[in-house]
């Protein structure tokens, strides 16, 4: 990728940066990933793809252990788990035999899976050899008959957010427009509602996250036409520019997508989150007001009061659990803000939250949330999380899977956000199941018998 396309991505205009006349995304630092490189960043947009052959150029070190590294799910192909890699070596490198192997390693995935694609993700060192990455794809697709996307999102160019950026761009120029979709199933039960088209754009499936809010797209007459990319089929993707209305799910680092979606093809977009009772609501409230369906209105509101009346009555034991109790929320992004507000529809007060990769319009939605005086920490180290819990008297961190010892060590009850979660927490049944996690974790009988003193500082030696 040439560095004007990565100054482009990093200057996206429809950021709320460079709207309000800033620098820009934040670059990033040497001898920092702010949390990953843009390799990584890339591979995490594209892999809940589920029927793609997945496929790291570069060191088997670059794959990690991706087998199954995200909480992604899939309804159907479980390609998308299985890890790929070149497995460049040093005579691989030297001798130039780079280009070989991935056509080689093309070959096979096709061969061995009958993929409905081939991802292929540049890395480091074959973008500092000079690998043809771009030139191999297009002759392995002409050969084979099967499309392989280049994916050049090499580490070393920027941070996560640029790799995902990066991958949506890729998917903008070799998938998206390459397919139509087939017209929208009339149901027997309802052939009445006009069914509509719409775009999901960094929505990843977490721990089923999507499922759970599919239903209520499918009773108001909403098709997902395209998913970016939680559970999405390629063919899924080749259509997503026939959607009328794309929505960005708690994902501002794929703006692009849904800025040029808009330029390309005239589809409108807007940004919401499926964290919360209300978020929930509104974001279908957005799609309502973008389509102009007086019939879809109707439904939509009969659906948010129905769905809302029920989901409160469900809560209200869980409620009275939780009701007083403080979390010190540690998370980046969007979710700085949009797990704020799941967390006061349960009655909870949240002490602080973390702003380490959030927008200022992130932080600005903080505001509106806790207040014009929310703490707001843009350092996780240990020692800064467990003074910020002692200052708040905070009952529970809720944060990503690194910093669980940091919890436990401290004997604090620990609830993990991230992607690496077990439980779906998005739209309204969603709840539900947080609150449950919620109370499950503080309530827990192995914190009142760990938080006792040892026997021996009491001079008790009864246990031996």
């Amino acid at each position: 990728m040439k560095a004007h396309d990565i100054a482009a991505l990093l200057d996206e205009p429809a950021c709320a940066h460079n709207l309000k006349s800033k620098a820009g995304c934040a670059r990033t630092k040497p001898g920092a990933t702010a949390g990953g490189c843009a390799f990584d960043g890339a591979q995490i947009a594209l892999l809940p793809v589920a029927d793609v052959a997945h496929i790291v150029h570069g060191p088997i070190a670059c794959a990690g252990s991706s087998w199954d590294t995200r909480g992604a799910r899939s309804s159907g192909p479980t390609l998308y788990r299985i890890g790929m890699t070149t497995d460049l070596n040093e005579q691989d490198i030297i001798m130039g035999r780079g280009e070989k192997r991935l056509f080689h390693a093309i070959k096979q995935a096709i061969d061995t899976y009958s993929p409905a694609a081939v991802f292929v993700y540049n890395t480091c060192v074959p973008a500092l050899t000079g690998d043809d990455l771009e030139a191999v794809c297009k002759a392995a697709q002409s050969h084979w008959s099967v499309p392989v996307v280049p994916v050049d999102a090499a580490g070393f160019y920027g941070a996560k957010n640029l790799g995902n950026r990066i991958a949506g761009e890729t998917m903008l120029k070799y998938v998206v427009g390459t397919r139509e979709p087939e017209p929208p199933p009339v149901d027997p039960r309802r052939p009445d509602i006009k069914v509509h088209d719409i775009n999901l754009i960094g929505e990843y499936n977490i721990a089923g996250e999507f499922w759970q809010v599919l239903p209520l797209f499918d009773e108001l007459g909403l098709r997902v036409l395209g998913s970016l990319s939680g559970d999405a089929r390629f063919r899924d993707i080749q259509t997503m520019h026939r959607a009328e209305v794309s929505m960005v799910v708690c994902s501002r680092a794929m703006l692009n997508v849904a800025r040029k979606l808009q330029e390309q093809y005239g589809i409108p977009w807007f940004e919401g989150s499926f964290y919360g009772i209300q978020d929930t609501s509104n974001s279908l409230r957005g799609f309502v007001r973008l389509l102009d369906d007086p019939e879809l209105t109707a439904r939509t509101e009969t659906l948010i009061a129905r769905e809302e009346a029920r989901i409160k009555v469900t809560l209200e034991p869980w409620r009275q659990r939780l009701h007083g109790k403080r979390a010190l929320l540690y998370t980046g992004g969007v979710k700085s803000w949009s797990v704020v507000s799941a967390l006061q529809d349960l009655g909870m007060d949240v002490v602080a939250t973390g702003a380490k990769k959030s927008t200022e319009e992130d932080k600005e939605r903080i505001r509106e949330l806790m207040g014009k005086d929310a703490r707001m920490l843009d350092d996780g180290n240990p020692r800064l999380l467990l003074d910020c819990v002692r200052d708040y008297r905070a009952d529970i961190l809720i944060a990503g899977g690194r910093n669980m010892y940091t919890a436990l060590k401290a004997r604090l009850p620990f609830l993990d956000i991230n992607q690496e979660r077990e439980f779906g927490y998005a739209g309204y049944q969603g709840m539900v199941a947080l609150a449950r996690q919620l109370v499950r974790t503080l309530e827990s009988p192995v914190w009142q018998a760990v938080r006792k003193p040892a026997p021996w500082s009491t001079g008790d030696r009864s246990h031996g």
